[in-house]
Formats: structure tokens, C-alpha cells, sequence
């Protein structure tokens, strides 16, 4: 997924690939997840045998042919103006569940249209609690049958590359981000023909403010949200166990542990350091997804060994769209799919369903 990246560095405007890239102050908390990441090794299994892999899962009361999906991501359409529908397809294409934000360029009825119940919705709540329940609603009403509440964003991280860029949903490129964009012609000849993208959840006559608070929500307001919302409701955003079992015994039916892909809280708990304490905090039957620093297919496998039941991929899909289009997303999925079943087969395994931290070193 290196080589997706180097080529969206290369195909897009600095602002736009910094924006997609950037992470919070330092930087301290992305390396930290890495390099744990590094540090985890599978066990190697040898004269297993041969056999055909199961790599599908069966999550939240849907089956799904891979054990990974995408990952909520604001203002996608900034990378390509097909980027929303990219994702769409892909869930088609692979069976695999896509999740829209609240900060989507297209409106949540559209990108339903695309998707139907492979698709989720991404919900954040700003300082009118009624004003998120009420979007709730509406996705409820478009047939959404899967919600994310998003709860790490009390505050938006500062990103120094976005801050030099003085980048806003509302952003007007000074005469130095023109000349940028220009040496861009590909994306700026798509800009041009489709305008540029804004956030589609909203009513059209408010002004988005990204670094307004998204802090209203508590306890409380997850209780409101269960008795609206009838369907699916995964909890996002946490690395603390006492938050998790919380989340559960308020009706979550998952629970999303998730550094928010280290663009928000430079000195959080490492994420992928947090999984199994979680697992261990929450039923066994309550679902538990992950996000964050997955860069392959092993890295998958590592997450699903520490008692994740599902992954998603975050800006890795957007860099592939950047790269090469839906063709690019599509590759990018492929090669997740072939280095899943080759770690596997080193493993000595032949179902993801049966992985657990005894396939690790030294856990």
C-alpha cells in the first residue's frame, strides 16, 4: 500500500495529499502504533497441510466475503470526484461493508443509493445533540441498518500540515495553492468540472465549520441515540476498557477501537496495544472492530490474532482512488485478499474465524 501512497503524493495537490496524510502534532502517537505493530509476529506453522482459506466473516448479523471494510473518511471527493462512488462499488464488487461520514461529499441518501445494506453511516455530533439525532433519523429513513457514532472528536487534533495550508471545508487556495494545483492538472481539470466538494449531510445555507466542537454527546445522548436508532450501533473511537464495557451495557452492539488514525490525540493509548485489553473487558459475543496503522494484509491478521472480529482501512483506500481510480481501490483490496491467505498458509491456519492471540509470538 507503500507504492499507493507514493503515487497519490505524486498525483495530488500538497494541500489535499497533506490533508489526507496529516496526523496529530508530533506525530508521537502514529510511530508508536507502528512500531508496535513491527514488534507483533505471527506464528509460523509449518506441514499444516494444504486447503483452501476462509477469509469471510459474519459480523453484527451480515455475512461478508473479507474480514476487512472501509473505514469512515470525511470529504473523500477532495482526492476524486468519483472517490464516493469508488467505495460504493467496492462494496459491491467485493462483498465487503463501506462506511459514509457525516462529512461525506455526497448526502447520505445518495451514497445509500450506491451501497444499500453494505453501507454504513458515520454520524458525528457537533453542539445540538437534537440536530444528531435527527440526522440519525434520516439515515435511518434513507435504510441505513448500520451506525457509527464517532466519540473521539471532542475537540479536532491539530495537524500541522493542514494548519499551514490554512485548510477548511470552505478552503479558497491562495495564489501559491493555485500554482500548486496547476502543476496538478489531472485533479484540477476534475475539480473544475465538478466543483469543489463539500459536505453534503448538512442544511445547504449553514456554513461547515470543521474545527467546531464535536464534544456535546455523553452518556446520556447514547441512550437517546439507542431508543431512535433500530438497527446496528458500533461505537467509535475508543482505546479505553471501562469506556468499552460502558458502550456495551448501553445497547452498543460493537465497539469500534480505533486511534481515529492518529489524527486526533497525539499521546492517546496505542491503539493496537489496546485491542485485547478491551476484548477481555466486553462479552464475548459483542462484536469489537479495529482501525489504525493497518498497512497489510498481515497487519489485519495481527488485529484479528488480538481478538478483533473485523478491520477496516482508512486513508490507504483513498490514496489507492488517488493512484489509480477504482482500479486502483480495486488492486489495493486484491492484494489485502492474497497477503491475508499467504500469512495464513505460513500460519498454518485455514480460517480467520478461529484466530486468536495463541497464534502469536509471545502472547
Amino acid at each position: 500500500m507503500q507504492d499507493a501512497r507514493y503515487l497519490a503524493k505524486k498525483k495530488l495537490p500538497s494541500m489535499i495529499f497533506d490533508y489526507l496524510d496529516g496526523v496529530a502534532l508530533e506525530a508521537d502517537g502514529y510511530y508508536s502504533n507502528a512500531e508496535y505493530f513491527k514488534a507483533i509476529k505471527l506464528s509460523q506453522n509449518v506441514l499444516a497441510g494444504g486447503g483452501s482459506k476462509k477469509i469471510s466473516k459474519k459480523i453484527l448479523g451480515k455475512s461478508y466475503d473479507l474480514p476487512f471494510g472501509i473505514a469512515p473518511m470525511g470529504m473523500c471527493n477532495l482526492v476524486s470526484s468519483k472517490a464516493d462512488y469508488a467505495i460504493g462499488k467496492i462494496a459491491k464488487t467485493f462483498n465487503i461493508p463501506v462506511c459514509y461520514s457525516t462529512m461525506a461529499s455526497t448526502s447520505l441518501e445518495n451514497t445509500f443509493k450506491i451501497t444499500g445494506d453494505l453501507g454504513w453511516f458515520q454520524l458525528y455530533v457537533y453542539d445540538d445533540l437534537k440536530s444528531g439525532l435527527n440526522l440519525a433519523k434520516r439515515a435511518q429513513v434513507a435504510g441505513y441498518k448500520t451506525l457509527i457514532l464517532t466519540v473521539d472528536v471532542p475537540e479536532l487534533g491539530r495537524r500541522p500540515r493542514e494548519l499551514k495550508h490554512n485548510f477548511s471545508a470552505n478552503f479558497k487556495p491562495n495564489f501559491k495553492q493555485v500554482l500548486d494545483c496547476a502543476m496538478h492538472p489531472k485533479w484540477s481539470l476534475d475539480l473544475l468540472a465538478h466543483g469543489i466538494p463539500r459536505p453534503q449531510n448538512f442544511d445547504k445555507d449553514l456554513k461547515i465549520n470543521r474545527n467546531k466542537p464535536r464534544g456535546a454527546a455523553d452518556w446520556n445522548f447514547l441512550k437517546d441515540l439507542r431508543a431512535v436508532w433500530k438497527g446496528k450501533l458500533i461505537i467509535k473511537g475508543i482505546l479505553n476498557p471501562k469506556d468499552a464495557k460502558k458502550a456495551e451495557s448501553l445497547g452498543a452492539d460493537a465497539i469500534y477501537v480505533s486511534g481515529h488514525g492518529s489524527r486526533q490525540f497525539d499521546s492517546s493509548p496505542i491503539p493496537i496495544h489496546q485491542i485485547l485489553k478491551i476484548r477481555r473487558s466486553i462479552n464475548k459475543n459483542t462484536i469489537l472492530i479495529y482501525d489504525t496503522g493497518i498497512r497489510n494484509g498481515e497487519d489485519i491478521l495481527k488485529a484479528l490474532c488480538l481478538g478483533a472480529d473485523f478491520v477496516m482501512i482508512g486513508k490507504h483506500a483513498l490514496f489507492s482512488i488517488a493512484a489509480e481510480g477504482f482500479n486502483g481501490l480495486v488492486q489495493m483490496t486484491n492484494n489485502l485478499k492474497k497477503e491475508i491467505e499467504i500469512a495464513m498458509a505460513q500460519m498454518g491456519t485455514f480460517d480467520v474465524n478461529k484466530l486468536n492471540a495463541k497464534h502469536l509470538e509471545d502472547f
